[in-house]
């Protein structure tokens, strides 16, 4: 069921009796100015795999913005494939329309598509539709349903202070910040904004401080620059890393100090290879054994 899409897309392809010479893989996310998002990503895992079982060469073109320096639509040379195939989103608008064009030259085949208009250039330029709605047919499968998928890296929670003017000159709020989210950008991690303040008018926040609780609570870390980004995460016994983000130290330290939590790191001595070491230590055994120990159940 999960290869439904995948497999008559390879039928379509050996429809000649001859498979492909080498073919693109493109999709939305090949667009320079589109975008790259899980789904097309994971359904573009499934097709490459799908045609790397089928023995068929084949490139993928990305979006220059979400993979510099892979190739893409601009650098790829339309003579130098047979097939292209696009996968995934709607097969619709002036960007889709361009590849029959660009590739003309090719034997052009989406899959996994939905069909907006089925009189639109975009879905008549291609010689294939092997289209997941929108055709009357029954509904297929989205192929990022099937993809292939690596395991899962951990949730990072990221709680960080903005305000604090009481503190002066000895503030370093935005330096802070800034060096805690480029590290963490960096990071094969799911990273999820949280913020303290509660709110009924603001969908985005949390209403209840229990609401708060049970959201820390589902974070494997938390990465936090507030007093009780630290204290509310180690209540639900998730291990934390807590950046002062006071030059001398403030009350981030004092509270670190306080419930004897190691993975407390100074404005002054905030630098990446300080934070991958408390980084490892708190996403590892001894780290969630120590975040447990202050846990209220």
């Amino acid at each position: 069921m999960h290869d439904e899409v995948a497999d008559a897309a390879l039928r379509a392809l050996r429809g000649s009796g001859r498979s492909p010479r080498r073919l693109l893989l493109t999709g939305w996310f090949s667009f320079g100015d589109g975008e790259a998002t899980a789904g097309d990503v994971l359904a573009q895992t499934h097709m490459s795999a799908a045609l790397a079982r089928a023995g068929v060469p084949h490139d993928t073109a990305w979006s220059p913005g979400f993979r510099p320096g892979e190739l893409s639509l601009e650098t790829a040379d339309p003579g130098a494939y047979d097939t292209l195939l696009f996968v995934c989103g709607p097969v619709y608008g002036p960007q889709v329309a361009a590849l029959h064009d660009r590739f003309r030259s090719c034997t052009r085949l989406a899959a996994g598509l939905s069909v907006v208009d089925p009189a639109d250039p975009a879905a008549t330029g291609f010689h294939t539709v092997v289209a997941r709605d929108g055709t009357g047919a029954p509904a297929r499968l989205d192929l990022a349903a099937g993809a292939p998928a690596d395991s899962p890296p951990p949730v990072a929670g990221v709680v960080l202070a903005h305000g604090q003017g009481e503190y002066g000159g000895r503030r370093r709020h935005t330096e802070v910040s800034g060096r805690i989210t480029g590290w963490l950008a960096g990071k094969d991690c799911a990273r999820v904004p949280a913020e303290t303040r509660l709110a009924t008018d603001d969908w985005r926040l949390c209403a209840t401080a229990e609401q708060f609780l049970a959201l820390v609570a589902r974070f494997d870390v938390v990465v936090t620059t507030r007093l009780h980004g630290l204290v509310l995460a180690l209540r639900t016994g998730t291990p934390v890393i807590a950046v002062d983000p006071v030059a001398g130290g403030a009350k981030v330290s004092a509270q670190a100090r306080a419930l004897d939590w190691p993975a407390l790191v100074a404005a002054d001595a905030l630098t990446p290879r300080i934070l991958d070491h408390w980084w490892e230590w708190a996403l590892s055994e001894a780290g969630r054994t120590a975040a447990a120990c202050h846990s209220k159940g």
